[in-house]
């Protein structure tokens, strides 16, 4: 049974690596990867294309959706090799310094996308 979905951009060649490794783990059967650069339209009536490939996003599976640093919370959490990683992440002091570096990481990825 699905449970969760991530939405990823497949197109940006860091993010389709670190999602390739995260497919190869115990747990990721259970998680719908859903690569956003590789469809047309919108992925979900509550988000569009271009808020999609901006950020890593996750639905839970009570339905609600999360971007960022709470997107790594929850596909870590699917993960059993990486349960402790959510458990230490979902912490507030944490999850709010995780975000800032993901914010500096998404200022980087354009340069990255070049060259790689």
């Amino acid at each position: 049974m699905i449970q969760k979905v991530i939405y990823f951009d497949g197109a940006c060649p860091v993010c389709a690596r670190e999602i390739a490794f995260y497919r190869n783990q115990p747990g990721a059967d259970e998680v719908f990867w859903q690569d956003v650069a590789s469809m047309q339209g919108q992925p979900a009536p509550d988000l569009s294309r271009a808020a999609a490939l901006a950020r890593l996003h996750a639905r839970r599976a009570d339905g609600t959706l999360v971007s960022g640093a709470a997107a790594f919370v929850e596909l870590w959490a699917s993960l059993p090799r990486f349960a402790w990683a959510a458990r230490l992440l979902s912490l507030p002091p944490v999850l709010w310094l995780a975000e800032k570096g993901y914010r500096l990481f998404l200022h980087l990825r354009p340069l990255w996308r070049r060259r790689i």
